[in-house]
């Protein structure tokens, strides 16, 4: 049955990108409510999955097949609900990509990390700081590449800059410097709850999660503070952005592809 319902919620994913794809690349029209839709579907079914996959009578399987499809899931819920409010074609093709890939990964190739949230609660709260920050700096890091290359486009006077279906350069950076201000307090209480929460954060086969992670925070709080104390912008900007998801990504998913993918 999670086999279906995976193709179903990737074929609405993939309906979603087509409808964008030829607005982008024609600079026309794009039908929002048909993407909305699509979107909205894909998202049910994908949330159907999830709660099929994690949730079992004995604990939460919390493998990493399973987290990057929960962590694909917010962000393309989020950027599927804030589509409503802003130009967001350039991204969501991306965010909805990595979302049947995902999800069609987590449901065809098993995996088993079993928790039991329920008999503690305080790993549960910095559990779910942890997958909302990270999913947040994921977006920024989104919003980073897109301002990158509107800046390339802008200042090559290529035409694709007038494209109406993208958004003003201002408007990226606003909102870029206002997700990582966000995920950067999220990833503050994910290594609060992490040190008060976790007893063996730093253990052996641990500690790699927690450094790399403070590193991140590090390289997030020094863009921000560069931004708005320094007037940074431009390729900086991407960069730090970029580099600080990429250790995110290494303090989560790097050990855990090594023990579950690599070496099962």
């Amino acid at each position: 049955m999670d086999d279906y319902i995976a193709v179903i919620a990737a074929l609405l994913y993939v309906l979603a990108i087509a409808t964008i794809i030829p607005g982008l690349v024609h600079q026309t029209g794009i039908r929002t409510r048909t993407v909305f839709f699509s979107a909205a579907l894909a998202l049910i079914f994908h949330a159907w999955l999830l709660s099929d996959l994690i949730f079992d009578t004995t604990g939460q399987n919390l493998s990493m097949l399973n987290v990057a499809s929960l962590i694909s899931f917010i962000t393309a819920l989020v950027m599927s609900i804030a589509m409503l409010r802003t130009k967001l074609w350039f991204i969501l093709p991306v965010v909805y990509s990595f979302s049947a890939i995902n999800l069609t990964a987590a449901a065809f190739v098993p995996s088993v990390f079993m928790t039991h949230l329920q008999h503690d609660p305080r790993l549960l709260i910095h559990i779910t700081f942890a997958l909302f920050s990270y999913s947040t700096l994921t977006i920024g890091a989104l919003y980073a590449l897109q301002l990158a290359w509107l800046d390339y486009k802008l200042k090559a006077k290529k035409t694709i800059a007038i494209n109406p279906n993208l958004p003003p350069l201002m408007m990226v950076e606003r909102q870029l410097f206002n997700i990582i201000l966000i995920g950067n307090v999220l990833l503050t209480g994910t290594l609060i709850t992490g040190f008060f929460f976790v007893e063996d954060m730093f253990a052996q086969g641990k500690a790699h999660k927690g450094i790399l992670s403070f590193v991140a925070w590090i390289i997030y709080s020094v863009l921000l503070w560069g931004h708005y104390q320094r007037g940074w912008r431009g390729r900086k900007v991407t960069w730090f952005a970029v580099a600080g998801a990429t250790l995110l990504t290494l303090a989560y998913f790097g050990s855990r592809f090594v023990k579950e993918i690599i070496l099962t």
